[in-house]
């Protein structure tokens, strides 16, 4: 049982709660009450605070009377569920509730504690909210898709149970639990934040981090298949630099070469002083976008046990105080720094698809790694297919957070569009995994021209793996479907060996 604090939540724990492989809960000492105390002493005295009896966004100057602030509530959520689009994957909306409920228990946003409770229920029972992907810009945080999320739990909107979207209040009746009637600051504090940037983001962050793994390993394969040297992953190389990610790439690929025999076959009469830079920079440039990966991954796991409501109760003082902690900056600039990484990782890729292919660089293997070049095509699709990925994730790379656009009567002017930065990174990360799907399959083909002699045992073993669902082409064949299934396989994790 994962208990919810508002503390930081791990990629891992995430992973683990959206697999259902783990049950949630609100901690019982978490401080909800203290927080929703201040709120109750607001409206008892008459005092005005944004939020609890004021309208929102450029209408924060206008008071709302004690008998209207449950309709005010309710009428912010209906209000804000205005996104379009396809609706989050079932895994994504699992994460969008899980963070929500996190951060509201973490007592800086003044709601009870049987919205977090409700929520944990929707988690533990599978019931996925119907949450379009699109419609925020990032501040005040992600307000379309949570007030989607938001309108389920007041039994509106819509849901699913296993199969097919119905009425939130049915789902809710299916998995036995109850619609809340939403009480003073509650609707805001489950709409303001951004975790749907964090959602979409963490799980894609999740699948990159594993494919900058499994790009070393294709590298590795594409390296044997082309008979190429490990002299540049030398350890002294890459601790001259002392660059981090630079060093545990080298170190990968050094693990993966381990007991290569196509090495030793050329070792002492191999004219290339060095090979081409596809080859031989691996560690430069995997190894930085292993960095990235792992500093946006950071960045999100702080940010899925910090408060980014507006505005914040601060149970001790008793004060509530307006800020900005909704802006999904940090969240942005992260991601689209990382997609510029995947980006240049899918490139280096795309060279090493290529090299393979074109029979005046690969080191005598056939053309196209065809067995009968002419009359078959072998690959040469299938690299024409990776650079169209490729063209797509370059043009989906460009920043989405340098952009901004003025909203709520100029009130909201400067906003993340963090959201948009979520969604082009797991459109990249999806066009990565084909391209490394591809590379894996073309060096296992590569591969097969190399027999008998045997790659080092960890290329070995990805090379069987790959072969477990693409077997070695005899002839021309239909190459899409098999790539697609392996770069599937790199997505969902499911069946993936353990090879470094």
């Amino acid at each position: 049982m994962l208990e919810l604090s508002g503390q930081p939540l791990s990629l891992a724990q995430i992973v683990s709660v959206v697999r259902m492989q783990e049950k949630v809960a609100v901690l019982p000492a978490a401080p909800i009450e203290a927080a929703r105390r201040v709120v109750d002493e607001v409206l008892a005295s008459g005092r005005v605070v944004y939020g609890i009896n004021t309208g929102f966004g450029k209408l924060s100057d206008v008071q709302i009377p004690t008998d209207q602030v449950q309709l005010l509530q309710e009428n912010l959520v209906r209000s804000h569920a205005c996104g379009f689009g396809e609706p989050l994957a079932d895994d994504e909306a699992r994460v969008l509730m899980l963070l929500r409920a996190n951060v509201i228990a973490k007592g800086h946003s003044g709601a009870r504690r049987e919205v977090v409770e409700l929520l944990c229920a929707m988690i533990n029972s599978g019931l996925v909210p119907w949450v379009p992907a699109r419609g925020s810009v990032g501040a005040s945080g992600d307000l379309a898709p949570l007030a989607h999320l938001a309108l389920v739990l007041m039994g509106e909107g819509k849901a699913k149970m296993g199969g097919d979207w119905v009425g939130g209040g049915e789902a809710l009746q299916a998995a036995g639990l109850a619609p809340l009637k939403l009480e003073a600051k509650e609707g805001l504090a489950l709409l303001n934040g951004t975790q749907a940037i964090g959602a979409v983001g963490s799980l894609a962050l999740v699948r990159a981090s594993r494919l900058v793994q499994w790009a070393t390993i294709a590298g590795a394969m594409s390296l044997e298949a082309l008979t190429g040297t490990p002299v540049a992953f030398d350890a002294r190389i890459h601790e001259a630099r002392g660059q981090t990610g630079q060093v545990r790439i080298a170190t990968m690929l050094r693990d993966l070469l381990a007991g290569s025999e196509i090495r030793e076959s050329h070792r002492d009469n191999d004219p290339r002083v060095q090979d081409a830079y596809c080859l031989r920079c691996m560690p430069q440039v995997h190894g930085p976008t292993l960095e990235c990966v792992n500093a946006a991954i950071n960045v999100f796991e702080i940010e899925s046990g910090a408060a980014t409501d507006n505005p914040l109760v601060f149970a001790q003082g008793g004060d509530i105080l307006s800020g900005g902690n909704f802006h999904g900056a940090p969240l942005a600039m992260a991601l689209d720094h990382a997609s510029i990484a995947m980006t240049m990782l899918a490139s280096i890729e795309e060279r090493r698809i290529d090299r393979m292919q074109n029979p005046d660089l690969s080191d005598g293997l056939p053309p196209f790694l065809a067995h009968q070049p002419g009359l078959e095509s072998g690959f040469m699709i299938a690299h024409v297919a990776a650079v169209a990925a490729l063209n797509e994730a370059r043009v989906l790379s460009h920043p989405a957070c340098i952009d901004n656009c003025t909203t709520s009567a100029a009130k909201e002017d400067h906003v993340s569009m963090g959201m948009t930065s979520a969604l082009k990174f797991k459109q990249i990360v999806t066009l990565c995994a084909q391209i490394v799907a591809t590379e894996l399959v073309a060096a296992a083909q590569g591969l097969e021209f190399r027999k008998p002699l045997r790659p080092g045992e960890k290329v070995l073993a990805a090379y069987e793996w790959v072969r477990s669902m693409v077997p070695p082409t005899q002839r021309d064949e239909p190459l899409g479907e098999p790539i697609s299934k392996v770069a599937n396989a790199l997505l969902e994790s499911d069946g993936l060996p353990s090879i470094v």
